[in-house]
């Protein structure tokens, strides 16, 4: 009988220990994907915005060629005026 009530007690202490354990695990599961989906979350805003990162170095480039066509056109004109200054001189 003592025996017995040992084994019982034995028996009911695992079952609530595999109980607590089930209960952790679903947390921890519980957890585990909220962290996945704010991963995610935080991946998609780091798109967007490298996305919008490449949109304005592209748009950069092309002022700095437009730039450097702009340069090019005032010497030349300068070039000009300064070949037609020297004849009037």
């Amino acid at each position: 009988m003592k025996n017995f009530n040992r084994a019982m007690i034995n028996a009911g202490f695992f079952i609530l220990l595999f109980a607590s354990c089930e209960g952790i695990s679903n947390k921890v599961e519980t957890q585990l994907n909220q962290l996945a989906n704010k991963a995610n979350q935080l991946d998609s805003v780091i798109n967007t915005e490298m996305d919008k990162v490449m949109n304005l170095d592209s748009l950069i480039n092309l002022e700095a060629l437009q730039i450097n066509k702009l340069d090019s056109l005032v010497e030349k004109s300068s070039s000009k005026l300064d070949s037609i200054w020297k004849k009037h001189k």
